[in-house]
């Protein structure tokens, strides 16, 4: 596989000989939106590491989703590498927000790597210390935050994320990512529209404040 995406240079830190590894046993995909990438109940063969792009990682509680974290590019999914290490199914589903590039690992590979190159570890023990700091500040938005903060707070990481002002993006689609109903996320973004921090269209929104 040539490295096309700049890889020796996105992950100079492994060194040389682990990168020229990666790039050899390794397979760059890319998607468009809205694919799905991993399922929950499905065995994990390879690790994704986003290259280009977005892609959303939730879970399902009684049929209604909840948004766990975005994968942005030089990123991987924790909860794949820890499935696919351990050898358990998937506890997630994972999407493309947008046209993706990813690299997809062996998981055998990265398994035998840990120990012949530790350095490795690093990369995934980046990713740990991130969604842990994203599951405190996810935690202080539940307990201190009420819900129309949340969706302001959900919609500005959105268009950081995207880099896209408007969004084009539904009610129902807000609510199944922050666990909550699709009426309660039209009457409260109609109330932030009125507190002029946003404009409705048909078809998306566009914030002020993030501009």
């Amino acid at each position: 596989m040539a490295d096309d995406h700049g890889i020796e240079k996105k992950f100079y830190y492994l060194g040389e000989t682990l990168v020229n590894k990666i790039i050899e046993s390794s397979e760059i995909k890319t998607f468009g939106s809205g694919e799905q990438l991993i399922r929950e109940g499905q065995y994990i063969k390879v690790i994704p590491i986003v290259l280009n792009g977005l892609v959303k990682v939730f879970t399902r509680i009684e049929e209604k989703e909840l948004l766990l974290y975005y994968i942005k590019p030089e990123q991987s999914c924790i909860m794949s590498f820890s499935s696919a290490i351990n050898n358990d199914k998937s506890k997630i589903f994972a999407l493309t927000e947008q046209e993706s590039t990813l690299l997809f690992i062996p998981s055998d590979k990265v398994s035998k790597w840990i120990t012949e190159f530790p350095i490795i570890n690093t990369l995934f023990y980046q990713q740990y210390d991130l969604r842990y700091a994203e599951l405190i500040d996810t935690i202080n938005h539940l307990i201190y935050h009420k819900l129309d903060r949340r969706i302001l707070d959900y919609l500005i990481d959105k268009v950081r994320f995207t880099g896209k002002n408007p969004l084009k993006i539904s009610h129902k689609e807000i609510a199944n990512d922050l666990g909550t109903a699709r009426e309660v996320v039209s009457r409260l973004v109609k109330k932030l529209e009125n507190e002029h921090l946003l404009k409705q269209y048909p078809d998306s929104i566009e914030l002020f404040m993030a501009k």
